[in-house]
């Protein structure tokens, strides 16, 4: 795959869970003003008793703070599953950046890809010539946070009949927790993302490593069409890929010296299956697929 390719998954991702909170925001009702058990008693008897009265009066708030509706019948313990939807949604919107972080993390170890490193700063302090990725350490540390938040939420579902409050102990500390993490870990993540650094000599070198391995599975579809059966054609790739993995060498040449192999495909076939630019055949549409006409 390529990196771009990998990055377009992550946005994906993230836009994902963009429209899933949207869609919350949209439809997430306002508790209503229906006094302490939500049959309405008190707040009829200010208004007379008319019904009519409590549902404009209700409808008029609503609006007012930006909400569609109004839940029917709610006092001051509302259904917790609201809330574990929104702190849900706020997990998955924080998977994006978890998942960019690991993978930079990840390519750092192989020098393939870096967080931007300042001048003068500290990258290990016992060992100078190291670029330690802390940014996107940080970033998979706070996405826990905001994971940790779910399983609480949950918990706080299932209420004591109409008078509990063992849930709000909870909520003041996951509700500003998960929030407040999460609108940092995104603004952490924009910053590692404009100042990532790329390199692509470095991911050439290690493709080329590998000795042409990464072309195993062309090979396999390649001998399949042209008569042998997936199992033997299975064997023919996977015993020359093994003996790369041992003593090192080309792995086109390997298969142009197997004869199982040369009886289903020439040298020129072969050496076709081993050009790179076939992977990136299709990555642009899917870049437009996720980034819009632009891409």
């Amino acid at each position: 795959t390529t990196l771009g390719k990998r990055f377009a998954t992550i946005a994906q991702e993230m836009l994902l869970g963009l429209d899933r909170l949207e869609m919350l925001i949209d439809r997430y009702p306002m508790r209503g003003i229906k006094g302490p058990v939500g049959t309405a008693q008190d707040m009829l008897d200010l208004l007379d008793g008319d019904s009519d009265k409590l549902a404009q009066l209700e409808s008029g708030v609503a609006e007012h703070l930006g909400f569609d509706a109004a839940l029917v019948s709610v006092g001051q313990v509302y259904p917790r599953s609201l809330d574990y939807d929104v702190l849900s949604a706020l997990v998955q919107l924080a998977s994006a950046p978890s998942n960019l972080a690991t993978t930079v993390r990840l390519m750092a170890g192989h020098e393939l890809a870096t967080e931007g490193f300042r001048p003068g700063q500290v990258g290990s302090s016992a060992m100078p010539h190291k670029r330690n990725p802390v940014l996107t350490e940080n970033l998979t540390g706070i996405a826990r946070i905001v994971r940790a938040a779910v399983v609480p939420a949950l918990e706080n579902v299932a209420l004591w009949h109409e008078r509990d409050i063992s849930h709000s102990s909870v909520e003041r500390v996951f509700a500003p927790d998960a929030t407040i993490g999460l609108d940092f870990a995104l603004h952490r993540l924009s910053g590692v993302v404009e100042n990532l650094l790329v390199y692509p000599d470095a991911m050439q070198a290690n493709l080329d490593r590998l000795g042409g391995l990464v072309h195993s599975q062309q090979v396999l579809l390649a001998l399949t069409q042209k008569g042998a059966s997936r199992e033997d054609a299975y064997v023919f790739v996977q015993r020359n890929a093994m003996k790369i993995w041992a003593e090192g060498g080309s792995y086109l040449d390997r298969l142009k010296a197997d004869a199982d192999v040369a009886g289903y495909l020439s040298a020129t076939e072969l050496e076709a299956l081993f050009d790179l630019n076939q992977h990136f055949r299709h990555v642009d549409t899917i870049f437009t697929r996720v980034f819009g006409k632009t891409a």
